[in-house]
């Protein structure tokens, strides 16, 4: 039994290893290139066998990619654990910063993805693919909140799309400029300016025009 084998049945083993994969893909795409650098060069570069890489990734271009999956988890366990009546600017704020954990965890990594991922078209490709999935989750988890209200659908497809926009936007800002962890919050409230570009809440459309009947109605008076 390897001492990666014994590494890998562990949560934390898992993700040692899923680490070291991700490292030496990056390092490996750096130095010999993208096409030039197979699934076995990277294996061995990370001390690890093919079959191994394998339990991690499907092919060597999801070797460069953030973990995707854990993201994607985290914004539904947003939505799911909820509660019904908190607004919705705020719930999808929550949800979207909860990714920014995905990158500021290793900015290091992180910004060499970056670069490789602008660098390289089939990567480009798929991290485009990748920003749809966030896209749509968004949109299915609003429509369903939004579900019997009018025109929820736009709602939620205009909310979802906003989001993930805003959020592409601070983020890839925040990578571009070296992701420097003192300058993460400055890029986070860029993404939460968000907020004011959202479609608004119908019931705070009833309250807001109830007031502006009551403001008229006050003029006609005076």
């Amino acid at each position: 039994m390897t001492g990666t084998t014994r590494r890998g049945r562990s949560p934390e083993g898992r993700a040692e290893v899923r680490r070291e994969l991700v490292a030496a893909a990056v390092r490996l795409f750096r130095i010999q290139g993208y096409e030039e650098t197979t699934v076995d060069d990277i294996a061995a570069a990370a001390g690890v066998g093919r079959r191994t890489f394998f339990r991690y990734f499907p092919s060597k271009e999801d070797a460069i990619s953030p973990d995707h999956e854990v993201g994607l988890a985290r914004i539904a366990e947003v939505f799911a654990t909820a509660h019904p009546t908190e607004p919705t600017a705020a719930l999808v704020v929550r949800a979207g910063e909860t990714v920014f954990d995905l990158y500021a965890d290793d900015p290091g990594l992180s910004v060499e993805r970056f670069r490789l991922t602008h660098e390289v078209p089939a990567l480009r490709d798929r991290e485009s693919a990748r920003v749809d999935h966030y896209r749509r989750l968004f949109t299915r988890q609003l429509r369903e909140r939004f579900a019997g209200e009018p025109d929820g659908d736009l709602r939620a497809a205009v909310t979802g799309a906003a989001v993930v926009a805003a959020h592409n936007l601070a983020l890839r800002g925040w990578l571009a400029d070296g992701g420097r962890p003192d300058q993460l919050d400055e890029y986070r409230a860029r993404f939460r300016k968000v907020v004011d570009m959202l479609p608004g809440e119908p019931a705070l459309h009833g309250v807001t025009e109830r007031l502006e009947a009551a403001v008229a109605r006050l003029e006609r008076q005076a």
